[in-house]
């Protein structure tokens, strides 16, 4: 990346170190996190959407949409989130790539199911073995993001499915005395007001998604645990311009020193956020506030 980087053998201390922290696979290391973080920001608002969908599934008055709900929320929950992760990826890349198949090359007169292998024609590959390979990482990323929001989701509708039980029946009640229709009782008092029962759950769970994403390994993403291992590993002259020793320990603290930082900042804003979500209201985060206003006053 520097120009006095052009002979590695020629440098030492700092120098060196400036030189081997910037070279490509590091980069790759670094786009990495921004990785993490893309993965996140997404995936959060997708899983909450996922939760508040199985959440109103289940308690629809409707049966088959009920069973849904709570079938989606109950089998997803009970099934470990690597089995899962494996298990889901594999189904639904073949699924698109038979319908594709289906669709492209009607002409097709060999099995899908050989053996062991999944064979379809080129043209049903997903993506194409002649795309960009943006495209793959794109392709990937994106089975990434629809396997956690699936899984979260679940986690998120069981929340919220136990939020929306906690707002008090009275408060129902009211808005149905007041004239209020099902659907406008939902979404002006049900909905608002299940938030402040929800967010500590939401807030475990944000915890529990900061922790899972070394999972993306599993889904062919190339994440900051893969690159940690793969960087820190013990390195010779004749593999790399710059050999060194077993490094994973530190590559690894500082993975560690990112996670308590992003968890750290997470658990800042989120009670920022349940500060002003209880405020006025009749429950223990809402008295403490008042109380704390009386001692001031």
């Amino acid at each position: 990346m520097f120009e006095f980087c052009a002979d590695p053998a020629q440098l030492e201390g700092l120098t060196w170190l400036s030189c081997y922290l910037t070279t490509g696979k590091h980069l790759s290391l670094y786009w990495s996190v921004l990785t993490v973080l893309i993965l996140l920001a997404v995936t959060a608002p997708a899983a909450l959407l996922f939760g508040f969908a199985g959440a109103s599934a289940a308690r629809a008055h409707l049966a088959p949409l009920r069973w849904f709900g709570k079938s989606y929320i109950a089998i997803v929950r009970g099934v470990p989130d690597i089995a899962f992760f494996l298990f889901f990826v594999i189904a639904l890349d073949q699924g698109i790539e038979y319908l594709r198949h289906k669709a492209l090359c009607p002409g097709w007169d060999q099995p899908i199911r050989q053996g062991n292998d999944f064979v379809v024609c080129q043209a049903a590959k997903m993506p194409l073995g002649n795309a960009p390979q943006w495209v793959h990482e794109t392709y990937g990323f994106s089975l990434a993001v629809l396997t956690f929001a699936i899984v979260f989701g679940a986690f998120a509708a069981n929340v919220l499915f136990g939020a929306m039980r906690a707002v008090p029946q009275a408060q129902l009640e009211t808005a149905a005395a007041y004239g209020m229709s099902a659907r406008q009782t939902y979404w002006r008092v049900l909905v608002p007001q299940m938030w402040v029962y929800a967010l500590p759950g939401l807030s475990n769970l944000w915890m529990v998604l900061i922790k899972a994403t070394p999972l993306l390994f599993l889904l062919g993403v190339e994440d900051i645990v893969y690159w940690a291992r793969e960087l820190g590993g013990s390195k010779t002259a004749r593999f790399t311009e710059y050999p060194h020793g077993d490094w994973r320990m530190w590559y690894f603290a500082a993975l560690l020193v990112f996670y308590l930082l992003l968890t750290r900042i997470s658990e800042r804003l989120l009670d920022r956020l349940m500060a002003r979500l209880t405020h006025g209201q009749a429950t223990t985060g809402g008295e403490a506030q008042r109380r704390a206003r009386g001692k001031t006053a």
